[in-house]
């Protein structure tokens, strides 16, 4: 196979994109490189790479590596288009470099853009999340408890994940449970409100999970509180602890944990 053309991607992104019009838009343009930008906010700008392009036709003129202080709210989304013969020369020489960190966003991309090359913005728009940090995460599991979705599991363009064969969730007579999603073999006898429960959870009685995201197989046990947190697969939470942050400060419980009641946690990694 010799393509003509390679797509690189990014792989802790959350989006839906048809990939061929971008292809598209790179061959109008007759490019040598198109990267997907995304409008974020201006005070999240400092953690991405940032493009600034020209307002005419979108046309990349400087890119700034997470800058402190951004000239654009144009976050490189990590999608890359690239001919292919123009990225083997590039990636080529960046290997023989010993003075490089063979990093695209501080080499390889910088120095495209020295050489002039014919590079392009493609604005992409709709749902787009990238899950690299906590507080990305816990907020991309939050905007699947809105009344509308951001995005969908069940849409023409399927995710598909492993499914574990469990029987149907369970729900005690005194459990409460709203605005929340529970998936197969999860026991509930607490309180769950706001959150996302992967499979086989258990949560005890008089137990209270809020804001929260449970991986698969973690045990709350009786009269434990967790709010704004994000707590592994197979950790457990003992009777009466308390693990809780809060936005900007998401509380997080490494897989396989164990928290004591003595344990509290306030927006910090317990273990």
């Amino acid at each position: 196979v010799d393509p003509e053309y390679v797509l690189v991607l990014s792989g802790d992104h959350i989006y839906t994109m048809d990939y061929a019009k971008m292809l598209a838009a790179h061959r109008a343009n007759k490019a040598d490189a198109t990267i997907g930008v995304f409008e974020v906010p201006w005070d999240e700008a400092p953690r991405f790479g940032i493009m600034n392009t020209d307002e005419k036709d979108g046309r990349i003129v400087e890119f700034e590596e997470k800058p402190a202080k951004p000239k654009s709210n144009l976050a490189s989304m990590g999608i890359y288009i690239f001919n292919r013969d123009f990225l083997d020369k590039y990636l080529r020489e960046d290997a023989t470099d010993d003075n490089s960190s063979h990093d695209f966003g501080k080499n390889i991309i910088p120095k495209m853009l020295n050489d002039k090359a014919r590079m392009y913005s493609y604005a992409f728009e709709g749902y787009w999340k990238d899950v690299g940090t906590i507080e990305s995460l816990w907020q991309a599991n939050m905007d699947l408890l809105q009344d509308e979705p951001p995005f969908s599991f069940t849409s023409a363009w399927t995710i598909y994940s492993n499914n574990p064969s469990l029987p149907p969730h369970y729900l005690g007579k005194e459990a409460k449970v709203t605005c929340s999603m529970l998936n197969e073999g999860s026991m509930i006898m607490g309180e769950v409100d706001h959150s996302v429960l992967f499979s086989g959870v258990k949560i005890g009685k008089g137990a209270k999970v809020t804001n929260s995201v449970i991986m698969p197989f973690t045990v709350i046990e009786e009269n434990a509180v967790i709010d704004h947190a994000i707590v592994a697969q197979n950790c457990i939470i003992s009777a009466g602890a308390h693990v809780a942050g809060s936005e900007g400060a998401i509380a997080v419980v490494p897989e396989g944990e164990t928290v004591a009641a003595e344990q509290a946690s306030v927006g910090q990694q317990v273990s």
